[in-house]
């Protein structure tokens, strides 16, 4: 029976089953989250794409109309995922619920992937669906809307397959590894800040195993260089120029770190709720693990498998840090002030107990039909524990329209993201301060013809009957450079807008976002290890 149980058979089996965790999607219209942006950024990123525009760092619509550098320091994986969807043809809601659902269905083929190679085909399927069906995974998706984070889980288990593979002395590792590393740090920074403590750790357990050290050390640092060599378009600039942004303002206040520990009894069991992380125990959501999940956690400690008993340490690390008594190591580290919830590890800590959960099964009776039934019964009870998460609070009957009509873009969905306005830009109080218009004549007489505005650049002539002077509404930043009749000219700012006089005549007017030197070296870095990767495919046939 074991032998059906190929690669195939458990990828269908987990398509299957997911069903239940993401038949919210197919519901019409859409639900609230935390992160009510998700269709606005999809629609965004798709505008910017057409436009020719990649990498994609700068939005037209966002900021309050000014536009917005967001996908230069949010990291932009699912959203190229969704903005593929709406190029292709789908809206860009169907389209969001395409992203949401194939980020989740990944997490649970990405984890058997990683957990077969332990515990076989049977405990890689148990490990799947405990990993796909874990509450903190209906939090981000259906609660939070915590996109990146919720894709970034998918990529986790990546990675440490490919660190595994080239522990086996598997070329192929590198690839895996690459694929899983890059994809964290695309789809969610932090959750890659969190992940590098546990993976040097187990990088430095899998040396002292290994039978060739030197092969192991010097590929495993091919993996490490490659991965951050290929997202380095994204995290050279979103390092080096956030201190050109209001981003610092996000850290403390209603986010700070310390504020937001969680209780150790909540792990274990707390009340289901659709609201936010407050002080003390007054949350309003969830930060339960899952029952099921620490009990066979506990349980896989009987088989002392060594894979199973290093997750499980990282797994009390991890649960550890979720709560008050790590304050002193979120004091001592100043960085892990950018992550603001202690309770973000939950998403590791899922990782680790879902893997755990499938080494149970090594310590199943050997007989076929004992583990089968076992495991068949772990799994219906994981279902009948876990599905009733999985569902929104309510369903909004909403259309495309609702989402990106202009008020939506400009205001509403401005007003919940804007902490990448460049640092000194004023935010509008009200709606009138919105950029309505991208262009305005506010001195002489002149009229504007032949526009063409996108994202990241703003063409059009103006027929000057007097000596004029224009207003662009946009939010100035590093990169935008402005010529007139093909020369390059200097512009002043006013309020962080471009201002630019004209004499009287006939001109033509180019607006352009260009890349900076970092940008333009993380750009070239970036391409580079991608055809060092592309190479390596092919050389090797993996």
């Amino acid at each position: 029976m074991e032998k059906i149980l190929n690669l195939k058979f458990s990828i269908l089996t987990i398509l299957i089953l997911s069903f239940f965790a993401v038949r919210p999607l197919l519901h019409i219209g859409f639900f609230p989250m935390h992160d009510d942006t998700q269709v606005v950024r999809v629609y965004e990123m798709a505008q910017a794409l057409k436009a020719g525009q990649f990498p994609v760092r700068w939005v037209g619509d966002l900021g309050y109309g000014f536009g917005y550098p967001i996908f230069n320091f949010y990291a932009p994986l699912p959203y190229y995922v969704g903005a593929f969807f709406n190029l292709i043809g789908f809206n860009p809601l169907l389209a969001t619920k395409s992203m949401f659902g194939l980020g989740v269905i990944l997490a649970g083929i990405s984890m058997y992937l990683l957990a077969k190679e332990f515990f076989g085909p049977l405990g890689g399927l148990v490990a799947a669906l405990f990993y796909l069906y874990a509450p903190y995974h209906a939090l981000d998706v259906y609660v939070r809307g915590a996109v990146g984070e919720f894709w970034a889980m998918a990529m986790l288990p990546l990675v440490f397959l490919g660190l595994y593979q080239i522990f086996k002395n598997r070329r192929k590792g590198l690839i895996t590894g690459v694929i899983g590393f890059a994809g964290v740090i695309l789809s969610h920074n932090l959750t890659a800040m969190m992940l590098v403590p546990f993976l040097v750790i187990t990088g430095i357990v899998m040396v002292i195993f290994s039978k060739n050290k030197k092969l192991f050390i010097l590929y495993t640092s091919y993996f490490i260089l490659l991965s951050l060599a290929l997202s380095a378009f994204y995290w050279l600039p979103a390092l080096t120029e956030m201190g050109l942004t209001k981003v610092f303002g996000q850290i403390g206040g209603g986010a700070d770190f310390r504020d937001h520990f969680v209780y150790l009894d909540q792990i274990w069991a707390s009340p289901w709720g659709f609201a936010g992380s407050a002080v003390g125990r007054l949350d309003g959501m969830s930060f339960m693990l899952g029952k099921l999940h620490l009990i066979l956690a506990l349980v896989c400690l009987l088989t002392l498998s060594k894979s199973a008993l290093l997750a499980f340490a990282f797994l009390l690390v991890s649960i550890f840090l979720t709560t008050g008594y790590s304050q002193f190591i979120w004091e001592a580290i100043k960085p892990m002030a950018f992550i603001q919830y202690p309770w973000r590890f939950l998403a590791l800590s899922t990782f680790f107990a879902s893997f755990c959960a499938g080494a149970v099964t090594l310590w199943l009776p050997k007989k076929k039909v004992i583990k089968w039934a076992v495991s068949a019964a772990l799994i219906l009870g994981l279902l009948f524990l876990n599905i009733k998460y999985f569902q929104p609070q309510t369903y909004l009957n909403l259309g495309v329209k609702n989402y990106i009509n202009e008020e939506n873009l400009k205001w509403k969905t401005s007003k919940i993201s804007d902490e990448y306005l460049p640092k000194d830009f004023p935010v509008p109080q009200n709606s009138s301060e919105v950029a309505w218009e991208k262009i305005k004549l506010i001195k002489g007489v002149a009229e504007f013809k032949n526009q063409i505005l996108k994202p990241h650049q703003y063409s059009f002539e103006i027929l000057a009957q007097t000596d004029s002077e224009i207003l662009v509404n946009l939010a100035y930043f590093p990169g935008w450079e402005l010529w007139i009749n093909g020369k390059e000219a200097k512009s002043t700012l006013d309020s962080g807008r471009i201002k630019q006089s004209v004499p009287a005549g006939s001109h033509k007017i180019l607006l352009k976002l260009t890349n900076t030197p970092v940008r333009t070296l993380a750009n070239l870095i970036s391409l580079i290890s991608l055809f060092g990767g592309i190479f390596l495919i092919y050389k090797w046939r993996v």
